[in-house]
């Protein structure tokens, strides 16, 4: 272990013993976050980062989702293989491959913590050769009740398990609201800056399922000597998002009855009652992709084909969009008579694109034979304007003891938009069993949305595409019931997809024109018998056509634990957990596209991923020791998540988490 390291937890170790025996303070108000949904800015209640369970996992790679088909390394490319939780293809699609590192709106928080709170997190793992580390920092303080401040950081740096796939990544964020009577906002700016060697995978896989096989009867292999077949190239990922929402309310001011418990008091009580609001949301994003390979000898064996230069590459991509949304809301309950919140809302947006120029030749002797297919009509151009309109409605009833609904509608007018529909909405419901709450909801989506612009026309030096793809349309509906008692939770659903876009063996785009379908059925179990817990989560899922849409039909991951206090201020997690999903035929991942395409030639899967762990808890720090993969060769050795990648030896791992309350 290095000094840095050592530093650096015996530092967080010092400041938990403080908490440990610091003096109780005032009672404070309780802290609480949310989330904004698109289009409109409604809050969505969200969590503080302070639980016990499971505090360890998010340092494991393969563990980001119950199914994930990853790269290898922490930081590094993935794809969350259980359909009902992907999100759709974004319009800048290198995004994708990252999302579960970067920040977004998606998963940004807001907090409202009375008094200053920061988090402070470290993660460490691995050797010298293979360290893994992750400093992470959350800073949230209200100037009063209204106004709030907040700020984070996030720096990732691991060196990876396999040869040439380092990750660095550093990201970082300011963010503001201010929840008055009137007027209110939240806004923030975040910036990402992420750089992965790509080794295109390991060049036999033999060296992990059978490496006696390749070295004359030994047995033994270290990660870090297997040949990969990438070299000397990598990613650079970067880019930011400033996003403001505000909000106007008009309304009334409504005198409360006296306090009869205060013969004392004369002083007139009131609040503010809203009607309606005026609501803006501006939300700008841009990206830059980069992709260099240093050696011309890997790109003849790695790539069918090489269009614009023959020596070292790199090709930029980069992109910017800015989206305006304007709308007017009734609001829900300003009388007894306002069931429901009612709003209309119209959204332009203007993307830009840019790309390397194609310098490809029309015709004549310098135009490659085998070039990929591509009709050159009309060359690509290196720069393009999408200029969209869309409006839209919302009815929302968030407040119902009973019954509470939402439902967004959207239409596009103008653009790539035109013709668009896109329609989603769930109902929920709640009622009494066992002595607690049961709640039942259901859900739907319909849409008709475009294909995004780079799916359409792409230029680089070893992939050119240009396709005339029809819109997509995809219907959803399902349900989940939710039983607090018996520690139950059940989701069903199913979706058609129509016009699906896919990357094919050749890690092309192309368009299935038929339908799949794909059904999906989620549980989730806890049982608890004094201190032992064994938590089950299994998700049982079918594509009509794995051609078209490769998925593991079952998913498991379960974890065994104790959960008990030490001195009654100290609580520990002590367990085993394990990942599992069926093999299927995993999708293969592209480097140079940040792409993961469909193949039929390797399945993965059918490999449990076990990790042994000491969790703990004390007062407002956590902090636990891990040795991850710890079923490594008792279990068999085929510990691939996609083709040619395998997932992590095993690793001994420990991290500390603090939660500073000033």
């Amino acid at each position: 272990m290095t000094k840095l390291r050592i530093f650096i937890i015996a530092g967080l170790l010092i400041m938990i013993s403080g908490l440990a025996f610091a003096a109780k303070g005032p009672k404070i108000a309780p802290s609480y976050a949310w989330q904004l949904l698109p289009p409109l800015g409604l809050h969505e209640a969200a969590t503080i980062d302070t639980a016990l369970y499971n505090y360890y996992q998010r340092s494991i790679p393969s563990a980001q989702t119950m199914a994930y088909a990853s790269t290898g390394n922490l930081g590094g490319a993935g794809m969350n293989m259980i359909y009902f939780d992907r999100k759709p293809m974004s319009d800048f699609f290198f995004h994708d491959a990252m999302r579960e590192w970067l920040p977004e709106l998606g998963n940004h928080k807001f907090y409202n913590t009375r008094i200053p709170m920061t988090l402070l997190s470290y993660n460490t793992g691995g050797g010298k050769e293979d360290k893994q580390d992750r400093l992470e920092a959350t800073f949230s303080g209200n100037v009063n009740a209204k106004l709030q401040f907040g700020a984070s950081v996030d720096y990732l740096y691991s060196k990876g398990s396999y040869a040439n796939q380092a990750v660095k990544h550093m990201a970082w964020g300011l963010s503001s609201s201010y929840m008055g009577d009137r007027y209110e906002y939240q806004a923030f700016f975040n910036h990402y800056n992420g750089l992965n060697q790509d080794n295109g995978g390991i060049t036999n896989d033999l060296y992990i399922t059978d490496p006696a096989q390749l070295q004359g009867g030994e047995t033994d292999v270290e990660a870090l000597s297997i040949p990969t077949r990438l070299n000397k190239a990598r990613t650079r990922m970067k880019g930011q998002e400033f996003y403001m929402n505000h909000r106007y309310k008009i309304g009334f001011w409504e005198t409360l009855p006296k306090n009869d418990s205060l013969p004392d008091d004369t002083v007139e009580h009131r609040r503010y009652v809203p009607v309606s609001s005026f609501i803006w949301t501006f939300d700008y994003r841009d990206g830059q992709h980069t992709f260099t390979n240093n050696s011309p000898t890997d790109a003849a064996d790695f790539w069918d084909n090489t269009y614009l230069t023959t020596g070292e590459s790199e090709n930029p991509t980069s992109y910017w969009s800015m989206r305006n949304t304007f709308g007017v809301s009734l609001l829900e309950g300003f009388n007894k008579y306002a069931k429901a919140g009612l709003a209309a809302y119209v959204t332009h947006e203007i993307r830009k694109y840019k790309q390397v120029l194609d310098t490809i030749p029309l015709s004549g002797a310098d135009r490659p034979e085998l070039l990929t297919p591509y009709p050159y009509e009309n060359k690509i151009v290196p720069r393009a304007t999408e200029n969209l309109l869309w409006v839209g409605a919302q009815l929302t009833k968030q407040r119902g003891k009973i019954l509470r609904y939402e439902a967004t509608a959207k239409i596009g007018v103008i653009g790539p938009a035109a013709g668009e529909i896109h329609v989603n909405g769930n109902v929920s419901t709640r009622f009494k069993l066992l002595g607690d709450t049961v709640s039942v909801t259901g859900y739907g989506m319909f849409a008709n949305e475009t294909a995004p612009y780079l799916m359409n026309n792409y230029v680089s030096n070893y992939f050119i595409w240009h396709n005339d793809f029809g819109k997509i349309r995809r219907f959803r509906v399902g349900g989940y019931l939710n039983i607090p008692q018996t520690k139950t939770y059940i989701n069903v659903g199913v979706e058609n997809v129509q016009n699906h876009i896919y990357f094919n063996d050749k890690s092309l785009p192309v368009q299935h024109g038929g339908s799949v379908q794909v059904l999906s059925a989620t549980l989730h179990q806890d049982f608890r018998v004094g201190i032992l817990n064994w938590n089950n989560k299994i998700t049982y899922q079918t594509s009509s056509n794995q051609d078209v849409l490769a998925l593991p039909k079952l998913a498991v991951y379960s974890n065994l634990f104790l959960l008990f206090k030490v001195a009654k201020v100290l609580d520990v997690q002590f367990g085993i957990d394990c990942n599992y999903y069926t093999k299927y035929y995993a999708p293969g991942y592209q480097p140079a596209t940040m792409g993961f395409y469909n193949q039929r030639e390797v399945k993965v899967g059918g490999y449990p991923f076990m990790n042994l762990y000491a969790n703990m808890k004390l007062k407002r720090a956590r902090f636990y020791i891990m040795m991850s993969h710890v079923n490594q060769g008792l279990t068999g050795n085929n510990y691939f998540s996609m083709p040619h990648y395998p997932m992590n030896p095993r690793h001994f791992q420990m991290g500390v988490s603090i939660d500073f309350a000033n």
